[in-house]
């Protein structure tokens, strides 16, 4: 199995904080996700364009998988973004980055250490 699915199938979803998740490559080509989960070309295109104009994400959200999320915060690696209860992270690493969703009861402040320390490890592998 290859480094990123599994990492998306084992780490990510099955941390049980995220309901759906994906790695997407800096060219937009969408490299792993889990069962049932694909963003669509424009929309991996305009999450790696939001890293090089994050005004755009700030003033319009992004959409993932057909449902617009609200920017939240960005910390100089990671956007937060919500929709109602629910929300996601999405996080650049050097050659890809990492979008997981997460459903309510989960919150941010629980799901986002979890995905930012699944980002370190990917990162310090060459990721």
């Amino acid at each position: 199995m290859d480094v990123l699915q599994h990492c998306v199938d084992y780490d990510v979803i099955g941390s049980g904080k995220f309901s759906s998740a994906a790695v997407i490559g800096l060219d937009g080509e969408l490299l792993a996700a889990s069962e049932g989960y694909a963003p669509s070309p424009q929309e991996r295109h305009a999450i790696v364009d939001g890293f090089e104009d994050l005004s755009r994400v700030e003033a319009a959200g992004l959409k993932l998988c057909g449902q617009k999320f609200f920017f939240i915060s960005f910390t100089g690696r990671s956007l937060y973004l919500k929709r109602g209860p629910d929300g996601a992270i999405v996080v650049k690493i050097k050659r890809s980055i990492i979008v997981a969703q997460y459903v309510a009861p989960i919150q941010a402040p629980e799901a986002g250490p979890i995905l930012e320390s699944i980002a370190d490890e990917l990162i310090s592998a060459g990721y």
